[in-house]
């Protein structure tokens, strides 16, 4: 019961240099490659930092840097932390 509850938004929308916790991977993600981006550390609640947004989303997650396409990104739903460092 939090009052700083925050919405979940697409990875997609997020401001790159911003710092967001994985939330869930949309249903519309393909299953294989769901399992590839489980397998390399996109695990629920794990801190995201998002570097780029253009022409692909670039993301940092558990120091390893992966591209991904918009139509992949908008289907990552994740929250941005209640209070930042």
């Amino acid at each position: 019961m939090s009052p700083k509850h925050e919405a979940r938004l697409p990875l997609a929308f997020i401001t790159p240099g911003s710092e967001v916790r994985l939330v869930a991977l949309g249903d519309e993600i393909d299953p294989l490659q769901r399992e590839q981006l489980t397998a390399y550390g996109l695990a629920e609640s794990r801190p995201i930092r998002v570097l780029q947004q253009k022409p692909m989303t670039v993301i940092l997650a558990d120091e390893v840097e992966l591209a991904l396409e918009h139509a992949v990104a908008r289907y990552i739903w994740v929250e941005k932390d209640a209070s930042p460092d």
